[in-house]
């Protein structure tokens, strides 16, 4: 079992953040997800017809975070939130990317509703996941980078757990020793707001799409919610 905790300090600073944990256990990703094919398809199709397009950071969802990241030091058009990066890498190219099926539902559950996701294969995190304030010197190996060390800068938040961190930037990319590939079968989502009050309908429809998703594909799956007054989820 893992314990995911939103770190006190971090929730004095963004009161009204709001954050999912889909856990699926049993994940099947060697096998054809067609919905997930599907929604993909659809977004593409959508944006090559005018009929939507993703968010941008004149979107009151993307501008949270740059202000977020703004504050915790980070450029955030250096060093994008990962629902803006791949809102832009979508709108310039027409396509999203097809890494495996969980990771693709992630992505269009994300870009389809202006919020950021990330996954965890459970299996490669060590003991339990803070979601804090880094003290600065955190070791971090980006994603597809398995040669590279970084190190958190002091005051950014992190995900991490005993090993290093598994996030940089609260969402900007997570590492490579906790990535999902076609092999996970125990894997955590996270999906985040910082308004709640004004967002948390969306993120509970998006978690619920992703749960559509995973559905035919995992045995089993569960849904915990963090926020300041409830810090604490066991997945």
């Amino acid at each position: 079992m893992t314990t995911f905790r939103l770190g006190p300090a971090v929730a004095d600073a963004f009161p009204d953040t709001l954050i999912a944990v889909v856990t699926a256990t049993g994940l099947r990703c060697r096998e054809p997800w067609p919905a997930t094919a599907a929604a993909l398809e659809e977004l593409e199709r959508q944006l090559a017809d005018g009929a939507w397009r993703p968010a941008d950071e004149s979107d009151p969802r993307i501008e949270a975070w740059h202000t977020a990241y703004r504050s915790f030091g980070t450029n955030p058009r250096r060093v994008r939130p990962s629902v803006d990066a791949l809102g832009r890498r979508f709108a310039k190219k027409g396509t999203l990317p097809r890494i495996n099926p969980a990771v693709d539902s992630y992505n269009a559950v994300s870009v389809r509703h202006g919020l950021p996701a990330g996954a965890f294969d459970l299996d490669h995190v060590t003991g339990d996941v803070d979601i804090r304030y880094a003290d600065g010197g955190e070791p971090f190996t980006p994603l597809g980078e398995p040669d590279t060390t970084e190190h958190a800068k002091a005051g950014e938040i992190v995900y991490t757990d005993t090993t290093g961190v598994l996030t940089r930037h609260w969402n900007h990319r997570d590492a490579h020793r906790t990535r999902v590939t076609e092999d996970s079968t125990r894997v955590a989502f996270v999906l985040e707001t910082l308004h709640a009050t004004r967002d948390g309908h969306l993120l509970k429809s998006a978690a619920g799409e992703l749960l559509d998703l995973l559905a035919a594909h995992t045995d089993r799956t569960q849904v915990h919610h963090l926020t300041r007054e409830h810090p604490r989820a066991t997945a």
